[in-house]
């Protein structure tokens, strides 16, 4: 099959959950022999000084990428307000882009066209009008329950109004698209049963998060314990305010050795007002690191503490895959089909928190049982290879 890919973001390096799953997808269906092309935005607000990292990948696919400036003025930002389109979704949208597009897809016969998120949504309309493709789209969120979620975690009533309104409009935007696509792949059943009790009318498919097994090598024996890490992308709001509740919660805590552990904080776009946060030798601010897997497999323990967002998270995925002893909130685990206790713990407030933490310090053989369970799953049901293949066969479906 020929297969065209397009993100919102490019997405290499894959130093994120987004990049990671594009990544996995275009490795998976390069390796079972399909043709696969992606065109990627690359949006200069987000990595405005961005090129393309060399991957092997680049050198098996046909790849494009067009500049586009998703910068937003303060003034510009307050008349959001009284604009009925959702701005975050729309400041993606460029003509010179779309004219682009329609060129690619006139001068290809692709079998598949997947558009890999909302943000992209914006050109349905001039790809479904220039080919005969089957339109596959992959929601990597319910991109308004984000939102939701986020002002449901306010206090503050001018940012619970705006957080609300910013929903509202995206649920409108994002149910209009639904059916304009051939199918709908979801990373969860959650999210299968949401956008069907919305009214799809196409096939709605599970396609878990899937990562390549070989790329992740655990070595125990340069692991630290004890040691707490949190690894993720803080131009993501959902992480940026779950590190930060938990920074606050636990800074004390690990100060005076209520918590004896190290705890390392590492990912892009981490503020400088994080460095208040640090603790001699105690709390670690690390920022972007130059080798993930190394940095996760030298930490025993995991923390995922989102208090909102949506999908399927990457990053836990990956911590299973290298055997990690993950704590992580519900909402930090939807859509994982985990035992609570097995192959991870689940906490949602302060105390639970604390209590799990407190289990695993004590208790190092405990904590490496947990891992080499959430591995196990990671086998049996997210390998890249596996799930590669659930998606070609929602391809074959269509065609």
């Amino acid at each position: 099959m020929k297969i065209l890919l397009l993100t919102h973001r490019v997405p290499f390096p894959q130093n994120g959950g987004y990049p990671i799953v594009v990544g996995n997808t275009i490795r998976g269906l390069v390796n079972l022999g399909h043709e696969v092309s992606l065109v990627a935005l690359n949006a200069k607000k987000q990595h405005p000084q961005d090129d393309v990292q060399p991957d092997e990948l680049l050198n098996k696919i046909n790849y494009r990428s067009y500049e586009i400036d998703i910068s937003i003025s303060l003034f510009e930002g307050f008349l959001t307000t009284f604009n009925k389109n959702p701005y975050n979704i729309h400041r993606y949208y460029d003509p010179v882009f779309e004219r682009l597009l329609i060129a690619e897809v006139r001068k290809t016969a692709y079998d598949i066209v997947q558009f890999e998120g909302l943000f992209v949504a914006p050109y349905i309309d001039a790809v479904r009008k220039n080919c005969s493709a089957k339109i596959v789209y992959r929601a990597h969120n319910i991109e308004h329950q984000v939102w939701e979620r986020l002002a449901q975690q306010k206090n503050d009533p001018f940012k619970k109004f705006y957080l609300n309104l910013m929903s509202r409009r995206i649920k409108k935007y994002e149910l209009n698209q639904l059916n304009k696509f051939d199918a709908i792949a979801v990373f969860t059943g959650q999210d299968q049963a949401t956008f069907l009790n919305y009214g799809a009318k196409i096939p709605v498919e599970v396609v878990p998060v899937g990562v390549e097994l070989s790329h992740y090598q655990p070595n125990l024996e340069n692991t630290e314990f004890p040691s707490m890490f949190f690894l993720g992308s803080l131009d993501w709001t959902p992480n940026r305010e779950g590190i930060e509740w938990f920074l606050q919660a636990f800074q004390h805590d690990i100060e005076n050795d209520e918590l004896p552990a190290r705890f390392y904080v590492a990912g892009n776009d981490i503020p400088e007002e994080f460095d208040e946060y640090e603790v001699m030798n105690k709390i670690f601010i690390q920022g972007e690191v130059d080798d993930a897997l190394e940095f996760v497999n030298s930490k025993a323990i995991m923390i995922v503490p989102l208090l909102s967002g949506g999908g399927m998270r990457v990053k836990i995925v990956e911590g299973m895959a290298m055997q990690k002893c993950i704590i992580s909130t519900t909402a930090g685990a939807e859509g994982i089909n985990y035992k609570n206790g097995v192959n991870i713990l689940i906490a949602n407030t302060h105390d639970e928190f604390f209590k799990a933490i407190r289990r695993c310090i004590a208790d190092e053989d405990y904590c490496k049982a947990v891992g080499a369970n959430a591995r196990r799953l990671v086998e049996d049901q997210y390998d890249a290879n596996k799930v590669t293949n659930k998606l070609v066969e929602l391809y074959q479906d269509l065609l």
